[in-house]
């Protein structure tokens, strides 16, 4: 006797049980190979079940190979069929590439940068826009597009930054990207291959410098001041791929690339017959005066521009994008193809109305002056806090500033403390190629904290420093 406990008020059919107990039974080794198993007439008598149920339960059982059907002779379990159970592991914990879940808590204050206020993000206007765009566009927007973007948003972005950046470039120009790390990580594939070599800005942000890396190219630093990259350090006998730059706010030290080495910039980039690589990335909230002109509005044939609208809007909307050369357009359509066909379509044509009916403007407009206002209040606070013992730098523009203290090293140990009292920093020095440079000074960023968390925040600041 074969005995299976089903259940006739259950929702799972009792063909389903019967299979699954009979399969469980197998697999586990209580119905070994060659074992006879009962009849489907005998089986539906000791259940008290139709024999229908019992022969559509065995029948799934041969189609699946569990059991074996001998004409004359009856039923038996299969052989090599059992599957021993794995020994149980613990589950690996989650993991926060941010955050330290041993010291968060409910008031901590996190001074990353580059988050906008998510708070502000206009949603009724793009749920509005969300709607007309899901209402009114042809069926064949819902299927697969180009992997180059939509035309829609690409034309009117050419325009808007033409307007506003000075970035010269006709549509077909554009490849739409799932925000700039995607578009980092094109231009890697496009131009790199193991022993090329890259000048770069230094200190600049270790996941950029992660990306150019992982393809076996090499770093080549060069340090930043207040004015950008020192490009009369570049040596004139170099043959990068690219040159990278964030001439217009440099991260993280906030400085902004002055003409003179602007032109040496590209004057280098054509006598050597590589790129530069522009990374725009937050310099539509400038605080004096108006945005800085790009580097690409210079040279557009040797500059490549990456925009994102994830400091403007969200980042969670993952979309940004990148003006090539013309040499360079087909092969980084091939390569956006291949990685992921092409950024969600529905988002593009909600963007494009979103600039096209101005909305973008007004958003940037309305943000710079809460964004200015907070920029304020955290410069005030590490002066009213520190005095003299700091030193603000990089402030005129994007959504965060670097802070610079007297005979403070933030090591590890130091940040922790830090923590300890309700505040995350983040050190220059994590972002540095050539260490031991800028140990004493701190990223700050205040885009998605309130007035108040900056003023608290810098407090706490204050008072774990002091107790150390």
């Amino acid at each position: 006797m074969l005995w299976i406990p089903i259940d006739k008020s259950s929702d799972t059919p009792l063909i389903r049980q019967v299979y699954e107990q009979i399969r469980i039974r197998i697999l586990r080794g209580e119905l070994q190979a060659g074992q006879q198993i009962p009849s489907t007439r005998e089986l539906a008598s000791d259940l008290q079940v139709s024999r229908n149920v019992i022969l559509e339960a065995y029948d799934q059982l041969l189609a699946e190979g569990y059991i074996i059907s001998c004409k004359g002779s009856g039923t038996y379990v299969a052989e090599g069929v059992l599957l021993e159970e794995p020994s149980i592991e613990q589950p690996l914990p989650l993991i926060n590439l941010f955050t330290d879940s041993k010291q968060d808590r409910d008031d901590l204050i996190d001074f990353r940068s580059g988050i906008p206020d998510l708070n502000l993000f206009p949603r009724k206007k793009w749920a509005n826009l969300s709607r007309q765009v899901y209402d009114e566009s042809p069926s064949y927007v819902f299927g697969y597009n180009t992997p180059e973007g939509r035309l829609e948003l690409r034309r009117i972005l050419s325009s808007y930054l033409l307007r506003t950046r000075g970035v010269r470039c006709h549509p077909d120009q554009l490849v739409i990207t799932t925000g700039a790390t995607q578009a980092l990580s094109l231009i890697a594939k496009l131009l790199l291959s193991p022993g090329d070599e890259v000048i770069i800005e230094d200190p600049i942000t270790h996941e950029i410098q992660t990306i150019f890396s992982s393809p076996g190219a090499s770093l080549y630093p060069i340090p930043v001041d207040g004015h950008g990259m020192r490009t009369e350090l570049i040596p004139a006998d170099k043959k990068p791929s690219f040159v990278f730059v964030t001439p217009s706010h440099q991260f993280p030290i906030g400085g902004i690339l002055t003409i003179r080495r602007r032109i040496h910039l590209i004057q280098f980039a054509q006598a050597s017959g590589c790129y530069i690589v522009e990374d725009d990335y937050d310099s539509e909230f400038r605080y004096k005066g108006t945005p800085v002109s790009s580097l690409q509005g210079l040279e557009p044939s040797r500059v490549i521009y990456i925009g994102t609208f994830s400091k403007i809007l969200s980042p969670g909307l993952r979309l940004g994008y990148l003006v090539l050369p013309p040499s360079l357009i087909e092969r980084c359509r091939d390569l956006k193809w291949f990685t992921d066909l092409h950024t969600p379509s529905i988002e593009q044509l909600i963007l494009a109305r979103f600039i096209e009916e101005c909305y973008l403007e007004r958003h940037i407009s309305k943000m710079k002056k809460i964004y200015q206002k907070r920029r304020e209040i955290l410069t005030e606070c590490l002066k009213m806090n520190f005095k003299d013992k700091v030193k603000i730098i990089g402030d005129a523009t994007g959504l965060h500033l670097t802070a610079e203290f007297k005979d403070v090293d933030f090591s590890n140990d130091i940040i922790d403390k830090i923590l300890e009292h309700g505040v995350r920093i983040y050190p220059v020095e994590i972002h540095t190629i050539k260490k031991g440079v800028h140990k004493n000074r701190i990223i700050m960023g205040y885009g998605n904290l309130t007035n108040e968390q900056i003023s608290e925040g810098v407090s706490r600041l204050r008072n774990a420093l002091l107790s150390m």
